[in-house]
């Protein structure tokens, strides 16, 4: 199947498990019903040309093997003597549902760790290894509680609509973590041979542009649209013609999206003003720093230590701190920031993570002891299942040794 066609599967999967929902109330018999129906698509649709109306034969499929697990499940057979399922074609609904499943994957059932987990499954498409990645635990710990997760949703009864604005606001920060932590996955993917998942942080974009539209006079959507914005503005550069990671300092700025770094500059500029300030309004600062600077000797580095001071006194993000290091690092020099990691080595939720050792070696590359910066840029590629980020380790740590 082209690029294409995987594109679009992944956009419709959330909108057919919505028509499901609205039909059927049963999200995990749902989820599983849509996967059928993205696996029979994946196979007929190369061979038979796309259909007229793609979301349509989805539903219809989809459709069918909720029918069939209706009629095999002894406790629905049961159920079925009283209330025979629906044999009609379901309709098939103008509205995409997307914004609809994400609020209902987010309901104050959960705990906010598992909403996440699960609409990171249902609306984002990731797999349950990329999500377990981005929360730093087993994938097998991840499977337990996306599964715990979709029976807590079916018992809680949830109406498939999207929430009132009292319950709105207990749900929108696990929705705005969601939509940051896919997009962070498309922006830097955790696994794989690429560096990138488009389609991903695409769809993190498409997601908070409507989540704004839907709530446009608060901070943090926008806070969260515009980090998205100046973040994505930068991937055309991220990446070499064969590939290759391109770190920031060594990026060609004018491949740079300088539209969309305007549109997110005007955003996060209009939205600090206005307060209360949070997270993702000071990571979209800190973006916007680097996205004005014309060249990396530009970046104004005591700015930035300066936002991300704000930033560690309102999370408790090991990778906050780290980031936080490398820019004491860039005002005070390697030295001190060198001490900094090693209060922040004893954190265990990052100690073994391969930006740890990277950043490291970034130091003591900076500090002149080569040769332990080697050992540990080998000790971050050794720790990544980011095959680019592999690579660029690798590399670096080789050309320190024969400099």
């Amino acid at each position: 199947m082209t690029a294409a066609p995987e594109d679009l599967l992944r956009d419709l999967a959330p909108q057919v498990l919505g028509a499901l929902l609205r039909r059927y109330d049963d999200f995990a018999a749902a989820e599983d019903a849509v996967q059928d129906a993205l696996i029979a698509a994946a196979e007929q649709w190369p061979k038979d040309g796309l259909p007229d109306y793609p979301r349509g034969w989805l539903i219809q499929v989809a459709n069918r093997r909720m029918l069939d697990h209706l009629r095999s499940e002894q406790a629905r057979r049961r159920r079925e003597e009283h209330h025979p399922p629906n044999e009609e074609q379901p309709e098939v609904p103008d509205q995409d549902d997307t914004l609809v499943l994400l609020f209902m994957c987010c309901h104050p059932a959960l705990k906010a760790a598992a909403a996440i987990a699960l609409t990171l499954r249902a609306v984002g498409g990731l797999t349950t290894a990329e999500i377990a990645g981005a929360f730093l635990i087993p994938e097998a710990t991840m499977a337990q509680r996306i599964s715990r997760a979709k029976l807590k949703i079916k018992e809680s009864g949830a109406p498939f609509r999207l929430p009132t604005p009292d319950e709105r606001g207990t749900r929108l920060a696990a929705v705005l973590h969601v939509l940051y932590l896919i997009f962070n996955e498309g922006y830097t993917s955790s696994t794989g041979p690429d560096l990138q998942r488009r389609d991903l942080s695409t769809e993190a974009i498409r997601l908070t542009r409507a989540l704004h539209a839907l709530l446009p006079d608060d901070p943090e959507v926008a806070g969260l649209l515009a980090l998205m914005l100046l973040t994505d503005a930068r991937r055309d550069a991220r990446t070499g013609e064969s590939g290759e990671l391109v770190p920031l300092t060594e990026q060609v700025r004018t491949r740079w999206d300088h539209d969309q770094i305007a549109e997110g500059v005007a955003l996060i500029s209009a939205t600090l003003p206005r307060g209360p300030v949070g997270p993702y309004q000071v990571q979209a600062a800190i973006n916007a720093v680097h996205d004005e600077a014309e060249t990396a000797d530009e970046t104004d580095w005591p700015q930035l230590l300066a936002l991300y001071g704000v930033l560690r006194g309102m999370t408790d993000n090991p990778m906050v701190a780290l980031n936080h290091a490398v820019a004491f690092a860039m005002v005070h020099g390697p030295a001190a920031a060198l001490d900094l990691l090693t209060t922040l080595a004893a954190d265990k939720r990052i100690a073994n993570h391969h930006r740890l050792h990277a950043v490291r070696a970034h130091l003591l590359e900076m500090a002149g002891d080569h040769a332990t910066a080697a050992e540990e840029y080998r000790a971050a590629a050794s720790r990544t299942a980011s095959v680019p980020e592999q690579r660029y380790l690798t590399l670096r740590a080789a050309r320190l040794l024969v400099s």
